[in-house]
């Protein structure tokens, strides 16, 4: 075995000094070092050893490979680096060929229409303002006139963060109206103004349900404020964000902050055929809630909405999942 080793070292030793090209080197590289080179195969020689001599034969036979590692980084330097071998008639780098431009990254499509409404509502005069997304039952429940025994405030329908038995808990919010009962607790009337975020819920996924999602919400407060106002405001968005052909209804329904309430729905084709689909809620601001802030209701009036930023987006892109949105697919965020 011993002499097995020097043999070895000795052929390795006169196969090294005879490389003269990049080609040779990485031949030599395969034939000694490679994963089924002859290093490898003198390894595998070490169950015939015999036992006292297993040691020593270990500590040579990695010397060697230590060694003919070394003397192949060195040859791989005098040679410039050990460079691949070229293709036949082909330079290794085509320096008149163009470069590859980098892929630019992009804002995400829910980025992009956040940013768009903002713009749309922005040129009928509402601000835009932003509220946590972590709040207190107070602001999530009980200023917007939902009492203690409505469903929407059931633990199995909301993310609560602590005892929801306990004094004022915290929840993820599930609605961004959350952010104009802080707006009203700081600013007097007359307020125009829309918000946006994301809020939480525990629905179960499917083509238009998600359990995280953004809502936009406006909310105009001041002398006088009628319905009228409020059909006007969410029609006259509605044919700018989506176009004058957009089909659009409101449709009478209940919320506990709102008095009269309406849904507002659109036409849109998700596979089946044209629906409506409800994209959010309106209403005018219930007097309860103007008094939770310390708004005198017999003086000041106004209306509220909340619609779901994603279906908005569906709407106008033709997008027929919700689920689509969060997949991170690039194949489907480069459209966009």
């Amino acid at each position: 075995m011993p002499k097995r080793i020097d043999q070895l070292q000795a052929d390795a030793d006169a196969d090294l000094k005879a490389v003269t090209s990049a080609e040779q080197l990485e031949a030599f590289r395969i034939k000694y070092l490679g994963s089924k080179g002859a290093l490898k195969a003198l390894m595998g020689l070490l169950k015939e050893v015999p036992k006292d001599q297993k040691r020593e034969f270990g500590q040579r036979a990695n010397a060697l490979r230590q060694g003919l590692q070394e003397s192949f980084e060195q040859r791989k330097q005098s040679l410039g680096g050990g460079a691949k071998p070229k293709a036949a008639g082909k330079p290794l780098l085509d320096v008149t060929e163009p470069g590859a431009p980098p892929r630019l990254g992009r804002q995400h499509i829910i980025t992009q229409t956040v940013d768009e409404l903002i713009e749309v509502f922005g040129r009928m005069g509402f601000d835009a303002v932003t509220g946590p997304e972590v709040e207190d039952e107070h602001h999530n429940f009980v200023a917007l006139n939902i009492p203690q025994q409505h469903p929407a405030r059931d633990p199995l329908d909301n993310f609560y963060l602590t005892d929801p038995d306990g004094e004022n808990p915290l929840l993820m919010r599930s609605q961004t109206s959350t952010v104009q009962i802080r707006v009203m607790e700081n600013t007097k009337p007359p307020i125009r103004i829309v918000s946006t975020g994301r809020v939480y819920r525990p629905d179960e996924h499917d083509a238009t349900h998600y359990s995280m999602f953004h809502q936009i919400e406006g909310l105009y407060v001041d002398r006088n404020v009628s319905m009228v106002d409020l059909k006007t405001t969410l029609m006259q968005f509605a044919h700018a964000y989506w176009g004058p052909d957009a089909d659009v209804k409101l449709v009478p329904s209940y919320f506990p902050f709102t008095e009269p309430s309406a849904e507002l729905y659109v036409k849109i084709d998700l596979g089946k055929g044209e629906e409506w689909m409800e994209v959010g809620g309106c209403g005018m601001v219930d007097p309860a809630v103007f008094e939770a802030v310390g708004y005198d209701p017999e003086e000041w009036t106004g209306f509220a909405f909340g619609l779901g930023i994603e279906r908005l987006a569906m709407r106008k892109y033709d997008i027929r999942d919700i689920r689509w949105l969060f997949e991170n697919d690039v194949r489907f965020l480069r459209q966009f």
